[in-house]
């Protein structure tokens, strides 16, 4: 399990970020997913955190549309497994 999991992350990284409530449909729009995006609240209620995978090949042509869509603090980082 442990090794197709490390198997399934190859060529895949996370993508989170903060938006606000406005922006997220469009924000939404632009991220592709393995499934769904995770949505979270943040303190403040008018923003949101969102998380995702993708496919890393794609993220030097999203990052920039996640901005132009009003994404903010946005992180890539590595992904060791994904187990489904």
């Amino acid at each position: 399990m442990l090794l197709e999991g490390a198997i399934n992350a190859l060529g895949k990284v996370g993508l989170m970020l903060n938006v606000e409530k406005t922006n997220l449909a469009a924000v939404i729009a632009v991220l592709p997913a393995l499934k769904n995006p995770t949505i979270s609240t943040l303190s403040d209620d008018r923003w949101l955190a969102v998380n995702t995978i993708l496919d890393e090949l794609t993220v030097r042509t999203i990052i920039p549309r996640l901005k132009e869509a009003g994404a903010q603090g946005i992180v890539e980082y590595p992904l060791n497994k994904i187990v489904m």
